[in-house]
């Protein structure tokens, strides 16, 4: 069987254990459900954590294990102002009025990520449901900065996030059922999602060349689509596990031909539509086995075509190819790089760099995918 560009089925020692007697019990399935169902939304809550684990320097990671060609490798964490250089920063009114001290190192890190992005100048930006805000790393400018904690653009439990080629940056809300836009700055330019329009909303893509965004609609079991302006055009979906139905989606991504790629979270799949809303494929089940998920999450797509999948269960992240056949899969349970405890949202950026947020190891990891390095084709007179 193909697995794509350099990608190999993954060995049973690579993070995930088999499944030896199938789930099939209904009773013990309900239960899961139910509990599933209550941390589903996004495990948003704001519990508190043991501190994060503490940095870590120089570090060579890679996937899959030697002697096979590596095809991921861990790059670093993200937790802290620390991690960019340190700089600056400028306290709000609001955290002046707290108390807040510029040299408080608790309020110079990420308390619980859940949404990860990367805009057009590298800026890695992140919704963090614990300061209830998105926190930018800057590392170009040696900035860390908040976002959105007062006046129109004040966010309650920031969830999704993405930005467009003007530098624009949505932020759904699951608390407060709206969309908000930033601009480049971290100023307010607007916000959309009238009363009953939207309920928990999630993820959120944009599609430039068809003036359309897509947020996942959670509660409502849909995918909501909006024009520029923040006016619903459209939406697709609803409740049950037919082909086309969610059961609370959670987070989604977007290919370069505009593919909506949908993390249908308690129906244990993917989802894959057409620009129009038209389903293409779906795949994935409930299970222990490898391919199979627990409580998916996150998702992206690498510049070949290839799925990730975060599993907040399994505390590993899944990579498919283009049909949906398991690759390679990274992660285990800890603090250490290339583990996880309860990952949530993920992104790849231009560069093939794919961002987790580990909710509660309080960063976002960052790992690169290797690309398979094309064999030059031989001169003339050469064999």
């Amino acid at each position: 069987m193909v697995h794509g560009p350099g990608l190999k089925k993954p060995m049973a020692n690579n993070g995930l254990t088999d499944m030896k007697s199938a789930r099939s019990n209904k009773y013990n399935l309900r239960i899961r459900c139910n509990v599933l169902i209550g941390a589903l939304l996004l495990a948003l809550g704001g519990c508190a954590a043991p501190p994060p684990p503490p940095p870590v320097k120089d570090v060579d990671l890679s996937w899959p294990l030697p002697p096979e060609a590596p095809r991921i490798r861990y790059v670093q964490d993200l937790s802290s102002r620390e991690d960019i250089g340190g700089g600056d920063k400028t306290l709000s009114l609001a955290d002046t009025i707290l108390g807040k001290e510029k040299d408080d190192s608790s309020f110079e890190r990420l308390r619980k990520p859940y949404g990860v992005s990367v805009d057009r100048s590298g800026r890695v930006l992140v919704t963090d449901t614990g300061w209830g805000r998105v926190v930018v790393f800057d590392e170009a400018n040696n900035k860390f900065s908040f976002w959105g904690d007062s006046g129109k653009g004040a966010l309650r439990k920031p969830a999704g996030i993405t930005s467009d080629s003007l530098g624009r940056v949505y932020v759904t809300d699951a608390q407060d059922n709206r969309v908000v836009i930033f601009g480049p700055d971290g100023t307010f330019l607007s916000a959309f999602g009238k009363k009953g329009e939207l309920d928990t909303p999630v993820g959120v893509v944009v599609n430039e060349a068809l003036g359309r965004i897509y947020i996942v609609d959670s509660r409502h079991h849909r995918i909501a689509v909006f024009d520029m302006s923040g006016n619903q055009i459209s939406s697709f979906g609803e409740r049950g596990d037919a082909p086309g139905e969610f059961n609370y989606p959670t987070n989604m991504a977007i290919d370069r031909e505009g593919r909506l790629f949908v993390v249908d979270t308690m129906n244990f799949r993917i989802q894959v539509f057409d620009p129009e809303g038209a389903l293409l494929k779906t795949f994935g089940q409930t299970g222990d086995a490898r391919g199979q998920f627990a409580r998916p999450k996150g998702i992206a797509i690498d510049s070949d075509g290839h799925i990730y999948v975060v599993d907040a269960a399994f505390n590993n992240f899944q990579i498919f190819d283009s049909k949906g056949r398991l690759m390679l899969f990274v992660g285990t349970m800890g603090p250490q790089p290339g583990q996880f405890w309860l990952p949530a949202g993920a992104y790849i950026d231009e560069n093939d760099r794919f961002y987790v947020a580990d909710q509660y190891n309080h960063r976002i990891q960052v790992f690169q995918y290797l690309k398979e390095q094309a064999v030059p084709a031989a001169a003339d007179g050469e064999s």
